[in-house]
């Protein structure tokens, strides 16, 4: 093959592979081509001989370009609505599906050709990727404004690609499930309709982006198109100046003119590069090979050239052993950049081989960045397995159709868990992709599905609730004013059982349901206490009178004489069983007076036997009630059963006895156990005391 500086395909024959890819790094910097000014005097002969041959060459040579009116908009560079679920596209044109059909060198020089538009393209290089499956919709919007605000518009097309790809599928999952649960709930399908603050700060976001890559490239375009031109003008005066009769040294200084006036003629559209690039050195290769200038300086050029040449094929050969792929294809467009825009020709006889070692070195780095998203792709599959668990568990949930509210809302908060595992879990191989995502949609689906059947039938089943509650509203209202409280009470508190039986009712119809029931219900007890207050009048006000007597036992100031402190604490009790009754719902009373004795008993110094049956005689008061004996008849056994207990316990301390017979009355041990009988004694005349205290009130 020979050196592509020289490229086969400058007819334009060659179909352009690269209209579709990104626009992107560093507008072309170019050098002057070393050579001397001084030009060899050549022969009318010599021309004309070359004059011949220059016609054969440039028959050849198809135009490069058609000339037509074809616009560089926005709209050639429009998003591609192919989605990728795991958002594995790489920033460069290499890694795209297409690329598969460029060898080693068109991936090379279609990147660089992308650079030649703008020299901003580059700083798509400085985008960090990021794996845009795993954010949220509204942290995808935030992405999307924060690129926006922070880089060129013309850089960032694959990551707004990506997003939008994402946001896209989110959105239309959520969509549907919106939908299907709008037609479960008894909607028309046709009538669905369904819009979110976060879709619509896309749409947002998504419009301010389309207007300003409208703007950039609209005010790109005609200087594009403009120093197209111009170097297609360059290129004809170049191929014109074969056929000149003119001094060489003149021709000779046209064509450094020439030079001069392409390094400066701008950027191009970067479909026209390669061809345009190509077309020119061949002419320029012409005009050395054909016009026979002073051989020393032109070898002096060749020479150069070789150098430099030789130097870039040593640097990529170093980078075709790097293992950072990455860095090395980058410095390796820039090698490719200068070979094709800062170089002139070498000698004829080094071309092809120099080039086939440049091509060598660009394809080991070519087949090893290649081989590196292979790697990777299998890497994935480690996420394509983890995801394939999540998806089993996901349709292992749908299935478990059973269950009731609150075992479908904790079904809810799993697979809310599991999406977000699958999301997080980083991508799949490629292979793998669509065929995942649309199982895991279908798994989702499946899930809501029975989750709307069930709240469906939960529905009905609260609104069937909902007409329960609403009879017993209904005769709660009915009664609520009738006198005959002996019949109606009883109603009223069944209904209200019957009330915390009958289960949830939708949830908007809940709290007024409530009021309503409660109201009536408040209204009739209210009315029943008030009358049951009337009918049991002195019975409130002894509870009141009780309410003052524990009021004035609390504030009790003790004496230096506790035998008169004994006797106005007994007048005290004698004044409250005095006082009779309480109702029943005040009885609480009587255990606030005790537990109130109880501390005041416990700061006399008295006999304790005697202050224990003073505190037992006004317990019986509390417990004696002339309609029901339960009360007394429990202490009563209560009692028995102490004394029992205490019989028992004395008859052991006496056979214990027995077995100190031999021993003097004067040992502690016997003396112990004399002692401790006396008090068991003591404490069962207190309680034999109590049992003939109880018996008198029968």
């Amino acid at each position: 093959m020979l050196e592509n500086d020289n490229l086969q395909n400058a007819d334009g024959h060659k179909e352009d592979k690269l209209n579709d890819l990104v626009h992107t790094e560093k507008e072309s910097v170019e050098e002057p081509i070393p050579t001397s000014e001084l030009v060899e005097e050549t022969s009318p002969e010599t021309i004309e001989n070359s004059k011949d041959k220059t016609v054969e060459i440039t028959e050849e040579v198809a135009p490069i370009i058609s000339n037509n009116d074809d616009e560089i908009t926005a709209e050639n560079h429009d998003d591609d609505d192919d989605h990728d679920l795991d958002g594995d596209n790489d920033d460069d044109a290499i890694t795209n599906a297409s690329d598969k059909e460029l060898n080693h060198v068109d991936s090379i020089e279609a990147s660089n050709a992308e650079d030649a538009e703008d020299e901003s393209n580059n700083e798509r290089h400085e985008l960090q990727e990021k794996d845009y499956h795993t954010l949220s919709m509204d942290e995808l919007v935030n992405e999307f404004e924060g690129l926006i605000a922070s880089r060129k518009i013309q850089t960032i097309k694959k990551h707004v690609d990506d997003i939008r790809n994402e946001f896209n599928q989110k959105y239309k999952e959520l969509f549907e499930e919106k939908k299907e649960e709008f037609i479960n709930d008894g909607g028309n399908e046709i009538d669905f309709y369904y819009t979110s603050d976060v879709k619509k700060r896309f749409n947002s976001v998504y419009k301010d982006y389309k207007n300003k890559l409208n703007a950039y490239y609209k005010t790109l375009e005609n200087n594009l198109k403009a120093n197209l031109e111009n170097r297609l003008q360059i290129i004809e005066e170049i191929k014109g100046l074969i056929n000149v009769e003119e001094n060489i040294n003149t021709t000779y200084k046209h064509f450094k003119d020439l030079q001069e006036q392409w390094r400066n003629a701008g950027p191009i559209p970067r479909d026209n590069y390669n061809n345009t690039w190509n077309t020119y050195h061949h002419h320029v290769e012409i005009f050395y090979d054909f016009l026979h200038l002073n051989r020393d300086l032109r070898d002096m050029d060749f020479k150069h050239n070789l150098e430099e040449k030789l130097k870039i094929i040593a640097r990529a050969e170093e980078l075709a052993q790097d293992n950072d792929v990455h860095r090395a294809f980058r410095e390796l467009q820039l090698l490719h950049k200068i070979w094709k825009e800062e170089l002139g020709p070498v000698d004829r006889e080094y071309r092809e081989d120099i080039w086939n070692k440049f091509s060598d070195a660009t394809k080991i780095i070519h087949d090893k960045r290649q081989s590196y998203y292979e790697d990777l792709d299998k890497s994935f599959e480690g996420n394509l397995a983890i995801k394939k668990e999540i998806i089993a568990k996901i349709e292992a949930i749908a299935n478990d159709k059973n269950g009731n509210h609150n075992s479908w809302q904790q079904k809810i908060k799993e697979i809310a868990v599991l999406r977000e595992a699958f999301f997080k879990a980083g991508k799949v191989p490629k292979a793998n992709n669509q065929e995942t995502w649309d199982k895991f949609k279908s798994a989702v689906r499946n899930f809501n599905r029975s989750k709307n059947a069930f709240y469906k039938n939960l529905k009905k089943d609260q609104y069937d609730n909902l007409q329960k509650k609403l009879d017993l509203i209904k005769v709660a209202e009915d009664n609520k004013d009738s006198d005959d409280f002996e019949t109606v009470t009883p109603l009223m508190k069944q209904i209200q059982n019957s009330w915390k039986d009958i289960g949830h009712v939708p949830k908007k119809d809940s709290n007024k349901a409530w009021k309503q029931f409660k109201s009536a219900c408040n209204y009739y007890f209210d009315r029943l206490h008030k009358e049951r207050k009337s009918a049991d009048k002195e019975l409130y006000e002894a509870f009141d009178k009780k309410n003052e007597l524990l009021n004035t036992l609390k504030s009790f100031e003790f004496s230096d004489k506790p035998t008169d402190d004994i006797k106005a604490v007994k007048a005290i009790i004698e004044s409250w069983k005095s006082l009779g009754h309480v109702p029943q719902n005040k009885r609480f009373i009587e255990g606030k007076f005790n537990k109130t004795l109880d501390g005041v008993f416990d700061k006399l110094k008295v006999d304790k036997q005697k202050v224990e049956m003073i505190k037992f005689e006004n317990k019986l008061e509390a417990l004696s009630n002339p309609d029901d004996t339960r009360a007394l008849d429990n202490e009563r056994i209560f009692i028995r059963k102490k004394i029992d207990e205490i019989k028992s316990e004395i008859n052991q301390l006496e056979n214990n006895l027995m077995f100190f017979s031999n021993v003097d009355s004067d040992n502690p041990l016997v003396k112990d156990v004399h002692k401790n009988i006396a008090k068991q004694k003591q404490i069962l005349q207190t309680w034999k005391d109590k049992l003939s205290k109880i018996k008198d009130l029968y």
